[in-house]
């Protein structure tokens, strides 16, 4: 594809070079340049693209562009343009010829549940015999096709390309998890929305965001961008950010909710260990649903994804069939089978809202012990560890505090920011662990039949982040390996 056909509608200040050049591929890291390439220079946290030019130079890019104006006698084409990460996103939707325009695009943005809610989409689109492709936390995937993923959603390019390989091997629709930061850095501007969707807003990011407000404001984006004029917004209006979203969106909206204003009304809710019952509520009549995912949270993920399934049309029996076919999601409240009568639980939680929320659940279901095992990441919001801190000791019977992701921080710093917190609830019902592997062990142990094991805070990752190193670490393998030695040992 030439040069200028990859700027088309792109904002510039000056082309320095020839327009006509022959682009096959686009790549903001230097490290990814093959010969052709065009090299967009983005302004990084700790650099600037700027200084890897030439590298790229080397490498045989034949096109650069830039906020910075071009060098002095710079040998190939150069591309200064007001907003480099905007028009990285325009350029790699250019370059893919628009993919989004080739399939239902929906958008899923707010601080929980967005994963849940693919998956949920994922089951009632495959039940509708459509074929979906998933862009999120957990994986991207289409088919038998499915890759670990590297962030939430990836940067343009890669996210343009994922969409066309979607589309050219039949994808009906993609589901995308939105995250804020991709929201502030552009990374979705280019896509045409179908559906956009507001889960809820609570504490996280903030050490990014500063504050709710900034937050909300970059969840927003999603809801403003204008590719699309026909697309629609999907919101939980029980939740107060939700119900600010609604006035300030200039979309056509259906809202979701518990509330008697909803649009798409949860009633006649039993919660239970088995899962979710409820009628769905809406203009069109009433679909009663089953689910065998857990609690509260789940039950605002069933609305989202019955609100968005309407919303594109589904038929009401694959909107059933499709719920209640999702046994469970990786990380996500994932239940751990064993033979010693112990309810135990892994989540990605990590934030002090989605912790309360687990364990209420686990409340609700049960006057049994709780025993919970959690830390909290390092290079990250600080404010929020003594929130969790303060949580565990409201509503765990005990709680083990261990390592996360520490990354560069001291590990027992992180554990005494969170401890602030357990003392706070005048409780002494915890004990520190800083080795994860020896925190799940002793939970174990200690636990006893009948009693809820929750260990927050990493769900499907498989790695842990300690310094520099990245180690091979997934919370539910290594229950499983515990387990198996308890239960052999039971049996001797």
């Amino acid at each position: 594809m030439k040069l200028k056909d990859v700027l088309a509608g792109v904002p510039v200040c000056e082309i320095s070079g020839d327009e006509k050049i022959e682009i096959k591929g686009i790549s903001y890291t230097s490290k990814k340049i093959q010969n052709g390439f065009l090299f967009v220079a983005l302004r990084g946290e700790r650099t600037h693209g700027i200084r890897h030019i030439q590298e790229a130079l080397l490498k045989g890019a034949k096109a650069f562009l830039s906020e910075e104006p071009v060098p002095r006698n710079f040998p190939e084409t150069w591309v200064e343009a007001p907003d480099a990460r905007g028009a990285l996103a325009l350029c790699s939707a250019n370059f893919y010829s628009h993919p989004s325009k080739r399939m239902k695009i929906v958008g899923i943005t707010g601080t929980k549940g967005k994963t849940t809610l693919t998956y949920l989409l994922e089951a009632i689109l495959k039940t509708s015999r459509c074929l979906p492709g998933v862009i999120g936390t957990v994986s991207y995937r289409l088919l038998d096709k499915e890759i670990s993923s590297e962030r939430t959603t990836p940067e343009a390019p890669d996210l343009q390309r994922m969409l066309a390989e979607m589309a050219e091997n039949g994808a009906t629709h993609c589901l995308i998890e939105v995250s804020s930061h991709a929201l502030e850095l552009k990374r979705v501007a280019g896509i045409e929305f179908d559906v956009v969707v507001f889960t809820n807003l609570s504490g996280e990011h903030l050490d990014y965001h500063q504050s709710m407000e900034n937050y909300f404001q970059a969840k927003k984006k999603l809801f403003l961008f204008n590719q699309n004029k026909k697309r629609m917004a999907v919101i939980n209006t029980d939740d107060p950010w939700g119900k600010k979203l609604v006035s300030e969106v200039p979309l056509g909206v259906i809202t979701y909710g518990l509330e008697y204003s909803a649009i798409i009304r949860g009633e006649k809710i039993k919660l239970s260990e088995e899962g979710v019952r409820l009628s769905i509520k809406f203009p069109g009549g009433t679909l009663p649903l089953r689910s065998p995912l857990l609690g509260k949270p789940n039950l605002y993920n069933i609305l989202a994804a019955v609100a968005v399934a309407l919303t594109l049309n589904i038929p009401h029996p694959a909107i059933k069939e499709g719920i209640a076919s999702l046994k469970g999601v990786p990380g996500r409240f994932e239940k751990i089978k064993n033979s010693l009568g112990l309810h135990i639980f892994v989540d990605y939680a990590h934030t002090d809202d989605a912790l309360r929320n687990l364990l209420e659940t686990i409340r609700d279901q049960s006057a049994n012990r709780i025993i919970l095992v959690f830390g909290a990441g390092g290079d990250r919001d600080k404010a929020k560890r003594e929130r969790m801190g303060r949580v565990a000791g409201d509503l765990a019977d005990w709680t083990i505090l261990t390592s996360d992701n520490s990354r560069s921080e001291d590990p027992q710093a992180i554990i005494f920011d969170i401890e602030k917190g357990i003392k706070k609830t005048g409780e002494n019902k915890y004990e520190i662990q800083s080795d994860r592997r020896k925190a799940i062990n002793k939970a174990l142990d200690l636990g006893k039949k009948g009693d809820y094991i929750l260990v927050a805070g990493k769900g499907h990752e498989d790695y842990q982040i300690i310094g520099d190193k990245v180690l091979p670490f997934k919370d539910a393998e290594v229950i499983r390996e515990s387990l198996q030695k308890m239960e052999e040992q039971d049996i001797g």
